[in-house]
């Protein structure tokens, strides 16, 4: 039988773990009886813990949230990922970084030192917070951590690279050689700001694709990203372009629309109100054509500002879209010699 404390703190986390728990089960796992089981479940209420019991062939119990915080109990991995989650808050601009860095300290002190250690080897800079991966994005703790400590060490990072659709028969690929800079996060997605070996220059890598292989190579010199700011960089790179932090192709329109409803929806766009029922937006993408296709989202009457090219890209949209609607989409990828808007490889990712 295990220790009395021990056995509450193990009731606990079983008790986070799922909704429901048949009190059978719980003895089961805790090696106690039915009775003991009771005891514990009472000795936890007592300390805060909303713990109802459920019907059933031999009842059960439920923990309930309640109306104050009690103490919690996470795992290993859950303390790593709400440190992380903390820190990338603190550059959220929502204006809860005080109160996220204050939690962070108390975390932290708290910490046993080998989850303090875990936390250390993980820096990175936030750039954009927002949702979190999807399940299929996600990145292991365990790769954060081998990347960020190649970037702390100023030593060459050595990993596969997975291609995101692999054909069948594809010859492997050799591992990919890169001195590795900076981590970064932006809009809930994990980068590394690297420069190439092998290609001799500076690329951006989705770091959920990235399998790291030990040990690791020589030390490097430190370079400076182009423009020497990361944020700027990365922004530049996600619009296209190797050192600018702005869009290739800019212009400016006139919608049908009031402020109010095209704010929500206008990105990094520039929004103007010019009465109850219309507003001017300034935006910019990789191509011309691309920009005209992102307005025509406002489902509304457009009225073109400037510059000429955003007029003629509506023209060739428009063939376009009437091509489509004739069933002739494939005939008309190409118009009068205006090859095909396609997006800049602003990011590594082999197809």
């Amino acid at each position: 039988m295990t220790a009395p404390t021990s056995r509450l703190l193990t009731l606990l986390s079983l008790l986070q773990s799922r909704r429901d728990w048949p009190g059978s089960t719980l003895a089961e796992r805790l090696e106690v009886s039915h009775r003991t089981v009771r005891r514990d479940i009472d000795r936890l209420r007592e300390m805060g813990y909303r713990i109802r019991a459920t019907r059933g062939p031999d009842g059960g119990y439920r923990l309930d949230a309640g109306t104050e915080l009690p103490p919690l109990l996470f795992d290993d991995e859950q303390v790593v990922a709400l440190a992380v989650a903390l820190q990338s808050a603190t550059a959220s601009g929502a204006g809860i970084e005080e109160a996220s860095l204050r939690a962070l300290t108390t975390i932290r002190q708290v910490m046993p030192s080998r989850l303090r250690h875990r936390l250390d080897a993980l820096t990175f800079t936030t750039l954009r917070p927002g949702p979190g991966d999807d399940a299929e994005d996600a990145v292991p703790t365990g790769v954060l951590i081998a990347i960020s400590a190649a970037v702390r060490a100023r030593e060459v990072l050595r990993f596969d690279y997975a291609s995101p659709a692999p054909h069948a028969g594809e010859d492997p690929v050799p591992p990919r050689r890169a001195e590795p800079h900076h981590l970064v996060t932006s809009h809930g997605r994990w980068y590394l700001v690297a420069w190439d070996l092998d290609r001799g220059e500076w690329r951006l890598f989705r770091a959920d694709r990235i399998m790291p292989r030990t040990p690791t190579g020589p030390r490097f010199a430190p370079r400076e990203v182009p423009g020497g700011d990361v944020a700027a960089y990365v922004s530049a790179r996600f619009k296209g372009s190797d050192r600018y932090d702005r869009w290739p192709c800019s212009g400016k329109v006139i919608l049908s629309l009031p402020a109010r409803d095209v704010l929500p929806f206008a990105g990094d766009g520039l929004v103007e109100d010019l009465g109850p029922e219309r507003c001017s937006l300034e935006a910019g993408s990789w191509s011309w054509v691309a920009l005209a296709a992102s307005l025509n989202r406002f489902d509304t009457e457009i009225e073109v500002v400037r510059p000429p090219a955003l007029l003629h890209a509506f023209g060739v949209l428009a063939k376009r879209n009437a091509a489509t609607a004739r069933g002739e989409g494939g005939a008309m990828s190409t118009l009068r010699g205006t090859p095909p808007s396609r997006p800049p490889r602003s990011i590594e990712a082999p197809s």
